[in-house]
């Protein structure tokens, strides 16, 4: 085997053994992305519920009618 031909296959094979740890490593943490995208989802939901209650939190008391009421009760 002539010089060239061990340095492109040493190279083949360093390149080679680098996929190959790449993968096993992406198939080993598969099962943890996976609960971590439900977690996500679950945390995303409960975001979504808690902008819905700060939108009626905010319209509660930006409302006329409670702003004028709040008035008339600090008055008597």
């Amino acid at each position: 085997m002539d010089p060239f031909s061990m340095v492109v296959a040493i190279v083949a094979i360093s390149v080679g053994a680098g996929i190959l740890n790449t993968w096993i490593k992406a198939r080993a943490h598969a099962p943890a992305d996976m609960a971590s995208q439900s977690e996500l989802a679950a945390m995303r939901a409960d975001v979504e519920k808690l902008k819905d209650r700060v939108r009626v939190l905010e319209k509660i008391v930006t409302d006329q009618e409670r702003q004028l009421s709040e008035e008339i009760r600090r008055l008597a």
